[in-house]
């Protein structure tokens, strides 16, 4: 079968499914029913969740180029996914959408059989195939700079860039933010390194490098977590002559706690557990951390300049001649460049597009006290969100101006587990995320919907009986 076969069996897939039927909802002039903002893998599996649930009113608007929307053929350095090639997600439970009938169709089946886990540029690629085959609305380079909520239940999205309307304003009822790892704070640069290095000396994982002009240079990196193994491999194989992997652990993480959770109901059950539980559970896996993969590690490890420092944390930095100069408890490691694999924050108020509305948000914080064994402020600062990742205000003035919004990220990651950002979460996330903005979208719409209902009169049964035929 070839791609375009595969194509054919699509459409002939969604016909059987009566996808494409007009939307339920009533349009309103100049104004979308749903904007996500992000047209990565969360954002276009939202999208065609939502075409298959007649919501067709939508957006999509990512600030990126076409085509290189999320992080894997911008800021991502490994060479494979990290999770099992059998994991199905934004396919909806349609298995010709899945990456593996597109694989098949590149490659053939004996390549399916092949491959351990997926490459990452491929996933890439099924990503750009899965927009254009399901021809899902995106509009790329446009950037959300502010959400402001309006009376009547609408909120107007300020948005700049090359894709950006005329006048900058889009209007929507609810608005997903398909934003990401990063999209409810920020990576999290350490501030003892902001505040003595300038930001030529270092970079985060996520920000592009130009290794190409550090060939030959010794590069340092923070962090023990799995990106920062993506990146020492990635820069030894680009000419990097040492990399040094430094962790305040004594030993490295071995256990994935996703692989258990995976396998045994928690991602799909996750929201069955009242606050204590899924506080535990999210606690543990935070402290966890997950390790790097095994091929990957032993690719890094490979290389003849690298080097791995165990219980070894950073104590200070400083510029010296042409280079950086990092102080552990054990010594002092010349450097000419450092890598941060310092993972991120989660904070509302540290999203500036949701400038209006971050003190009207929930949080953690504001609904459950944790045992003092367990109590994290990084977690308490999550948002507390609705089982369809509605944000939730602090009070009634505040809900009503948060009402609309959903947060399909990964700060979702404490109320509803690995879910919007999560590739093993997906199957499940999409689906929910659907009913709650289907669910809101009636509910705001239900004294029209139940008056029109019970106004109802069109005919159905029009057959003319006689007189006998109607005594009989």
């Amino acid at each position: 079968m070839s791609l375009v076969d595969l194509e054919q069996r699509v459409r002939d897939d969604l016909a059987a499914l009566d996808h494409g039927k007009p939307s339920w909802v009533r349009p309103r002039d100049g104004v979308y029913d749903v904007v996500i903002v992000g047209g990565g893998q969360s954002g276009l599996g939202a999208a065609f969740g939502l075409m298959r649930e007649r919501i067709s009113n939508i957006l999509v608007i990512d600030e990126n180029p076409a085509g290189y929307e999320g992080p894997w053929d911008t800021y991502a350095r490994m060479i494979t996914l990290r999770t099992p090639k059998t994991i199905t997600s934004i396919d909806l439970g349609v298995p010709s959408l899945t990456f593996r009938a597109y694989w098949e169709a590149r490659a053939g089946k004996a390549a399916w059989e092949e491959i351990d886990k997926i490459p990452r540029r491929d996933w890439m690629a099924y990503l750009r195939w899965y927009r254009g085959v399901l021809d899902l609305p995106v509009r790329n380079e446009t950037k959300l700079v502010r959400v402001e909520p309006l009376e009547g239940g609408v909120h107007r999205l300020h948005v700049t860039g090359a894709g950006a309307p005329e006048g900058g304003i889009l209007l929507a009822r609810k608005v997903v933010l398909a934003t990401g790892i990063q999209g409810g704070g920020e990576w999290h640069v350490p501030g003892f390194i902001r505040a003595s290095l300038p930001a030529s000396r270092y970079a985060h994982t996520s920000e592009p490098i130009d290794f190409a002009a550090l060939r030959g240079a010794r590069i340092g990196i923070l962090g023990g977590g799995a990106s920062a193994f993506d990146n020492a491999q990635h820069a030894l194989s680009e000419g990097v002559a040492e990399v040094h992997v430094f962790l305040r652990r004594a030993e490295m993480p071995r256990v994935n706690p996703i692989r258990f959770m995976e396998a045994s109901g928690l991602v799909g059950r996750f929201t069955g557990l009242d606050d204590a539980g899924k506080y535990a559970v999210m606690e543990s896996f935070l402290r966890r951390n997950q390790p790097p993969t095994n091929d990957t590690f032993g690719r890094a490890a490979a290389y003849p300049g690298f080097t791995l420092h165990l219980g070894e944390p950073w104590e200070s930095v400083r510029e010296e001649g042409e280079g950086v100069v990092v102080e552990t408890p054990r010594g002092a490691y010349p450097f000419d460049f450092l890598i941060l694999s310092t993972g991120l924050l989660t904070d509302v108020k540290l999203r500036p597009e949701l400038a209006d509305v971050a003190d009207d948000i929930l949080r953690w914080a504001d609904r459950y006290d944790a045992p003092a064994d367990l109590a994290n402020p990084l977690i308490d600062a999550h948002p507390y969100l609705g089982p369809g990742f509605e944000m939730m205000g602090r009070d009634v003035a505040a809900e009503a101006r948060v009402h609309g919004l959903f947060a399909f990220n990964y700060s979702a990651l404490i109320s509803l587990g690995l879910s919007a950002a999560a590739l093993s979460g997906l199957k499940y996330a999409v689906p929910r995320l659907v009913e709650g903005i289907a669910r809101q979208i009636f509910l705001d719409d239900r004294e029209q919907i139940l008056g029109d209902y019970h106004a109802y009169a069109e005919l159905e049964f029009v057959q003319d009986l006689s007189a006998e035929e109607a005594r009989a």
